[in-house]
């Protein structure tokens, strides 16, 4: 581990490159990284703060867009992810029409609308265990709704 190494490393590691993509860029195996990690653990908080560079990098981005109103949407598009309170509220019905439910069975019998009681065989025409209809969720194929 020389120093271009390990700048070429630095360099990786400040694109958010992860130890594999760095050690190829460097041309090391990931073992001689670990070992130069164990000998200079610095490096290990090192890699970690330009890795975390390119998001800083980022978030500065946005502020500048902000600022400059260069984006007018960058300050809605910001706050929608940032601040609950602009989060956009979505619709749950179409045309004031429901959205169709799937029935979910998760034991082995189900009670249908119609009151109906229908084993469930877990799909394997009637040779599942009961462990594998309770752990699955079987979704109920027969509704026509």
């Amino acid at each position: 581990m020389d120093e271009i190494t390990v700048k070429k490393l630095e360099d990786a590691y400040a694109n958010d490159a992860s130890d594999e993509q760095a050690c190829f860029l460097a041309n090391i195996s990931k073992q001689t990284l670990y070992n130069y990690q164990e000998l200079h653990p610095e490096f290990v908080d090192r890699k970690q703060a330009l890795k975390d560079l390119i998001k800083y990098q980022a978030k500065a981005k946005i502020k500048e867009a902000i600022n400059t109103e260069k984006e007018p949407n960058t300050s809605k598009w910001y706050l929608e992810r940032k601040d609950k309170d602009f989060k956009p509220k979505q619709d749950v019905t179409s045309d004031d029409k429901p959205i169709p439910i799937l029935n979910v069975c998760t034991s082995n019998s189900y009670n249908k609308d119609n009151g109906d009681e229908e084993e469930n065989t877990g799909g394997s025409g009637g040779n599942g265990s009961e462990q594998d209809s309770i752990n699955s969720p079987i979704l109920d194929s027969s509704s026509t709704d």
